[in-house]
This record gives structure tokens, C-alpha cells and sequence, in this order.
């Protein structure tokens, strides 16, 4: 199903291509935009990204709620940094450090190489630190709490892994994956996959199906007077 905006005045249905910055979650940039809506038009979003990720948010208003599944589905593209040497419990920048001990540090081959294994359908283990669910908890809350949390691996599909820079510590890479992938996760195997630990401190979501980066809408540049010219149509 798809939907086209709605040319009628005070109705608003159809997709809006935001650009999230760093430092604020999904959900408050879904409350922030809420509030420049008519008093109960529907808002959601196709695909969270962490608070300190940027890039592509799908913001659903109206009909085009109904549309979630299908655009969660779409291909995805990511730009990432991750750091080598020290993991953690988020497989991310927003939990403790643990450092390696490295005695040699990865030549650039064996990280390309490495890098190769997470291409095509793979087995992933989510991180701890997740929004799936155990026993009808989020794991992350489980987490939180000190529990022990096993996440058993699912098989993802990632298309293409391009290692675009190394320079110890840091691999920054390109990545277009399918739904469910966690590219913390695959920050994290990669560092394990080189014996010397792994985690994501940048990530940047560069497009989602036919929504890229490169067109999306700072969130302080909406207005409710506005917003409406940035609503497009799912397909």
C-alpha cells in the first residue's frame, strides 16, 4: 500500500526525509515534529537510529503509517567509523571502553579481508544493549538491570562492505544491508574477527530505498507552516 500526500489544506499524509543530527533520540525528533501537526494526525518512524547516529529518519505522518513495514523492508546504506582495540557493552561509543592488549597491530589486507566475511547473508548476534525483545522485555532493560542477556544470532543479509579508510585505530567503512542488521554488531565482529575487540563511534544512515541523506530536512528547519511541502509519497 502507498500514499501520496494530500493536497487538501490541514490533512497531511506522506513520508518526511529528515536529517537527524547527533545527540537526540528518534523518538524526541518524532514528539518535536508531532507538535507542529494538527491536534491528532498520526506520526511515526520507519526505522530508529541510535542518539548518537545521524542520517536518513523516515518520519511517517497521517496514512503513510501504514506504510512502515514496506519501508523498514528497503534496502539501507550506512557510513560508519569504527575504533579497534577496545570494545563494549553497547558495541558502541555510549558504553565503557574495555581495552585489548594488542601486540601487533592489523595490516590494512587482513582488515579488508576480514571485512569481506560479513558480506552476503550472515549469521549476527544482536547486541545486548538492543530493542529486540526476550521473554516480552527489550533486552536492553534487561541490560541495564546487570542481567545476563543472550542474543541469539539470526541470519541478516549486508550487499556490500567497503573499507574506505584505516589508519589504526580506526576503519571507517560503507555498508548497504537489509532489515535487522546491526552495523554495532558488525563493528563489534569485525574487531573480534581481527582478535583485537571492535566498536562503532560514528554512524551516519545515508539512505533508506529512495530516500538519501543528501535530501533530507533539518528538523529545525520544519515549521508548521512548511511542513506540509516536505511530505512525499512512499512510492
Amino acid at each position: 500500500m502507498s500514499f501520496r500526500p494530500d493536497t487538501r489544506r490541514g490533512v497531511f499524509n506522506g513520508v518526511i526525509n529528515l536529517a537527524k543530527p547527533a545527540g537526540v533520540s528518534s523518538a524526541r525528533v518524532v514528539g518535536r515534529v508531532k507538535r507542529l501537526l494538527p491536534r491528532g494526525t498520526k506520526i511515526g518512524h520507519a526505522g530508529t537510529l541510535d542518539p548518537f547516529a545521524t542520517g536518513v529518519l523516515l518520519l511517517l505522518v497521517g496514512k503513510a503509517t501504514k506504510s512502515c513495514e514496506k519501508l523498514m523492508g528497503e534496502r539501507k546504506g550506512y557510513e560508519a567509523t569504527i575504533k579497534l582495540g577496545a570494545s563494549t557493552s553497547t558495541d558502541d561509543l555510549e558504553g565503557e571502553e574495555t581495552v585489548v592488549e594488542v601486540l601487533k597491530q592489523p595490516l590494512e589486507e587482513e582488515v579488508q579481508e576480514t571485512a569481506r566475511r560479513f558480506v552476503g547473508a550472515i549469521e549476527q548476534r544482536p547486541p545486548a544493549f538492543s530493542a529486540m525483545k526476550i521473554g516480552g522485555q527489550r533486552a536492553y532493560k534487561l541490560a541495564r538491570r546487570g542481567e545476563v542477556v543472550e542474543m541469539k544470532a539470526r541470519i541478516v543479509t549486508v550487499y556490500s562492505l567497503d573499507v574506505l579508510e584505516y589508519a589504526w585505530p580506526f576503519v571507517r567503512v560503507r555498508i548497504e544491508c537489509g532489515r535487522g542488521t546491526y552495523i554495532r554488531a558488525i563493528a563489534r565482529d569485525i574487531g573480534e574477527g581481527l582478535g583485537v575487540g571492535g566498536h562503532l563511534t560514528e554512524l551516519r544512515r545515508t539512505f533508506v530505498g529512495k530516500f538519501s541523506a543528501a535530501e533530507g530536512v533539518k528538523v529545525e528547519e520544519l515549521t508548521a507552516e512548511n511542513l506540509e511541502s516536505y511530505l512525499r509519497a512512499v512510492d
